[in-house]
């Protein structure tokens, strides 16, 4: 990942563009911005779409912290299209937003629009996912998760809980959609960790788009052509609660005959991991939205924020869902 730091000359536009559109101190609009007029911070979010409850939650937070923070957000929906997300953000570029964020659909295919918003003087904030990109400081920092740590966590408890056992472990691998970071951090830090422990094997890995329904679908013909499959990992719950669906209708018990790990914690998810259908989660947090508008205005404000900013996020085994469940936010 190339590393993006603000040029100092970018850095300085910032800082005037966020006194214009935060009603600071200067007087005048100074360039930049200015959408939601000199009191109002305007920002334009794409986001990825709606393609899993985690989604759901993370749009959700989103709009209701853009809203508590008295932030004008200009929400668009991709709909799991790149070119979707592309065409809003040269929207937002157009309509002279004061900040632009996304969780891009895909890590590469973004050098273009991003460069269009360094011209223009609008400063971009990744939430959720990262890019690729050939040319430094076209984004100003990521707020995410570590998905590699998060594949990490995942294959470490393989590791004490299938491989200490001794017993081969034929594990079936849903992927999340191609090329999008998370699906490709998740498996390299699963690879990682369970590198050495010869008894864990992934037998078949697909992608089942972090849908429910693709990972049912795939699900049900890795069990056609893999019939000895005794685990599996799930990029996200979504694809897991697929999988589970698909493993009951082959006559076998999830979490006993084929036991499952998965990645995000989202309320169905905890449900099914607190009912011993799943056997063990990493946590995903999507409630960025609070950070995320306090990393607008401090960058609007020409403060230095850091170029990475990794959210806390801890790991569930079903006593711990059970006992969070009541109180949980998503």
């Amino acid at each position: 990942m190339i590393r993006n730091k603000l040029l100092a000359a970018v850095t300085a536009s910032v800082a005037v563009l966020g006194l214009a559109a935060c009603g600071g101190s200067a007087e005048g609009s100074g360039g930049g911005g200015g959408g939601g007029g000199d009191d109002t911070i305007t920002m334009g979010f794409a986001q990825v779409g709606a393609e899993s409850g985690w989604r759901t939650a993370n749009t959700q937070s989103i709009q209701e912290s853009a809203e508590a923070a008295g932030i004008e957000l200009q929400f668009s929906d991709a709909q799991g299209e790149q070119e979707n997300q592309i065409s809003a953000i040269r929207s937002f570029i157009q309509q002279r937003v004061d900040v632009i964020a996304f969780s891009p659909v895909v890590e590469t295919g973004w050098d273009a629009v991003l460069l269009e918003a360094k011209r223009a003087n609008i400063p971009v904030i990744l939430t959720d996912r990262s890019v690729e990109t050939e040319q430094e400081d076209l984004f100003v920092t990521f707020l995410g998760s570590d998905f590699i740590e998060e594949g990490r966590k995942a294959g470490e408890w393989a590791v004490e809980n299938w491989a200490s056992t001794g017993a081969q472990w034929n594990i079936a691998e849903l992927q999340g959609t191609t090329g999008a970071a998370p699906a490709i951090d998740r498996q390299e830090g699963f690879a990682e960790a369970i590198a050495d422990s010869p008894n864990l094997t992934i037998v078949a890995s697909q992608s089942g788009d972090f849908t429910r329904t693709g990972g049912r679908e795939v699900m049900e013909a890795m069990l056609n052509s893999n019939p000895d499959i005794n685990a599996v990992y799930a990029h996200n719950d979504d694809m897991a609660l697929g999988a589970i669906e698909a493993i009951e209708a082959a006559g076998k018990v999830p979490g006993q005959d084929i036991q499952i790990i998965s990645v995000d914690a989202v309320r169905d998810g905890m449900q099914a991991l607190a009912d011993g259908k799943i056997n063990f989660i990493v946590e995903c947090n999507p409630l960025l939205g609070e950070q995320l508008m306090e990393l607008a205005q401090q960058v609007l404000d020409g403060e230095e924020v850091p170029e990475r900013v990794v959210t806390e996020e801890t790991t569930f085994t079903q006593e711990q869902a059970a006992e969070v469940l009541p109180d949980r936010k998503y």
